[in-house]
């Protein structure tokens, strides 16, 4: 049981890094083949996709090494119980919300300007997002 979810787990992070490396190679092949006056709503829609699942992988792997940086340094300095690391399979449930919320910004300036409202409601998405999965994965 043990082996089959150790398994799991590396492909889940094999998973993240090819995804974020293909869909970082397209998004830049349709910025650069095309002109959004050109590409119709299917293309808007792709690109919209694409710069979400780039910015997943990378906010996976950032969140994944900061918490275990934070939890090594924390070792240091606390005697009785150091801080733990995010397992990768956590950080990749923040960072679902977390990847959101810059591509909800641009969608926003597509639209109209972004001002501190509607700031205030994207962060104050991402948080009920994250406690969402806080109270959800205990």
């Amino acid at each position: 049981m043990v082996l089959g979810v150790i398994v799991t787990i590396r492909m889940l992070e094999k998973l993240v890094a090819i995804t974020t490396v293909v869909s970082l190679c397209l998004l830049i092949i349709l910025l650069n083949l095309t002109a959004p006056t050109t590409i119709g709503p299917f293309g808007i829609l792709a690109v919209f996709i694409f710069a979400y699942t780039s910015s997943l992988g990378v906010v996976t792997y950032f969140l994944y090494a900061i918490s275990r940086i934070v939890a090594h340094l924390s070792s240091a300095f606390t005697v009785k119980k150091p801080l733990s690391a995010l397992s990768f399979r956590r950080a990749y449930y923040y960072s679902t919300v977390i990847a959101a919320v810059p591509i909800m910004l641009v969608g926003l300036q597509s639209v109209g300007s972004i001002g501190p409202y509607e700031l205030a409601l994207v962060l104050i998405f991402a948080v009920i997002g994250c406690v969402y999965i806080t109270k959800r994965i205990r």
